[in-house]
């Protein structure tokens, strides 16, 4: 088995093990928390427009709730499989853990590609996927948010189907059963942008640490979806230049910049860079040499790996996907001394506002843009004070290894506090 084929959960595995040794986790801390508590797996029947049905797989992997209900997107994509999940989960409840918000981890997700369904099929799977959960997720219990392939409209039909589901004195408390929701139906201001904002405070905590002047930075962005666009755009914003993009269907360059606005307009209309008129087109792989400050990978796991890892020429690799980098590709940058700002940190911002999202509709209240941005921006520059800081005190030898071990040390400390039941 090659390297980038390997289990995504074993990586996951590896990483928790390493923070582990960090902070002498007990052997029987690091049992319970190997592991997810459950695994949930439903196949459910859909009828599609032609009026056969087909057979749909499911997933919600429920990984720890020691510190507050289990909290994780749900992805739709052909390459969902039970080990992605479990790692996606437990990944989950160590940003949340790091960060210091009373979720736990999670991740849920189904086996199809949604855009070969019409719209009205894509609505009765994501119903027919709620409805085969049913009391598996809840507003204090569960929390599905946005993910690969999902947004805010599907968000919303789970929310519908949940809350039919339910009594109807209880219909209009439980809008916090799912986050990142349509601003009508409950959602929060800066919830579309909040992972990409979250990354460019990371940076900027990242610069202001190093010396280094986001003002004048060049960056290379893999993926412009929901996170890589909203980041590319913040950055511009900031006075930094983006001279490269990639995406599934094509990449494209222009070493004067180019404009995150424009090009966020033209993937709305055409569904990719492919084609954007204002740039170059480049081969996928020339993406990874450019020659820029900082390089952020914003698509899917294991885009950095031996094949390409020693092309790197960044200063800083900054993860805005989850487990962008394999094991062998993190110890190559570490020898070339490429930093490593770790996902779990750094693509956190939106777990951070889907707690706020569920605290306003626990109060009934709307919190403006501002508010959500300052408050975001006070718990991810406290996670990475505390990282710097569990750096130094520990000797860690990356900034990965002192994340988990600050998310471990949380967990550490309620499991000892509360026991471990009978």
């Amino acid at each position: 088995m090659s390297e980038i084929e390997s289990s995504l959960f074993a990586t996951a595995l590896t990483q928790f093990n390493r923070g582990a040794d960090l902070i002498g986790l007990s052997h029987d801390l690091r049992q319970i928390l190997s592991q997810p508590k459950n695994e949930i797996i439903v196949n459910f029947p859909v009828k599609m427009d032609d009026g056969r049905f087909e057979v749909f797989t499911g997933y919600r992997i429920q990984h720890n709730n020691v510190l507050g209900p289990y909290k994780g997107g749900v992805r739709f994509s052909p390459m969902v499989n039970l080990d992605e999940v479990k790692a996606l989960a437990s990944w989950m409840t160590w940003k949340s853990a790091l960060c210091d918000i009373p979720f736990g981890g999670a991740k849920g997700g189904i086996s199809f590609d949604p855009h070969l369904c019409s719209g009205e099929e894509l609505e009765r799977v994501v119903r027919r996927f709620t409805h085969s959960l049913g009391g598996n997720i809840g507003p204090d219990y569960d929390i599905p948010a946005p993910d690969l392939g999902s947004n805010s409209q599907t968000m919303v039909w789970m929310m519908d189907t949940y809350a039919n589901s339910t009594g109807s004195s209880e219909r209009q408390n439980v809008k916090r059963v799912v986050t990142g929701k349509t601003l009508e139906t409950g959602g929060s201001h800066g919830r579309e942008k909040a992972t990409g904002q979250g990354v460019v405070f990371c940076l900027q905590h990242w610069a202001d640490e190093v010396g280094f002047d986001l003002s004048s930075a060049t960056v290379a962005l893999q993926g412009w979806g929901n996170v890589g666009s909203a980041t590319g755009r913040i950055l511009q914003v900031h006075g930094a230049k983006v001279l490269a993009v990639s995406d599934h269907a094509g990449s494209i360059a222009d070493e004067d910049g180019i404009d995150a606005f424009d090009l966020t307009d033209w993937v709305q209309e055409h569904g990719s860079v492919k084609g954007y008129p204002n740039a170059d087109e480049i081969e996928p792989s020339d993406l990874w040499s450019m020659d820029v400050d900082i390089l952020i990978p914003a698509a899917l796991e294991n885009q950095i790996n031996v094949d390409n890892a020693n092309d790197i020429r960044a200063k800083v690799v900054v993860e805005a996907a989850n487990g962008p980098t394999t094991l062998e590709a993190e110890r190559i940058l570490s020898k070339k001394n490429v930093d490593i700002l770790p996902d779990i940190l750094v693509n956190a911002g939106g777990v951070i506002v889907s707690y706020f999202e569920w605290l306003q509709n626990r109060s009934a209240q709307r919190w403006d843009l501002d508010d959500v941005d300052y408050r975001l921006r006070e718990i991810l520059w406290s996670a990475a004070d505390s990282v710097v800081a569990l750096r130094e005190d520990l000797g860690a030898s990356s900034r990965r290894d002192a994340a988990y071990a600050v998310a471990l040390q949380r967990l550490k400390t309620v499991y000892n506090q509360r026991g471990i039941f009978p």
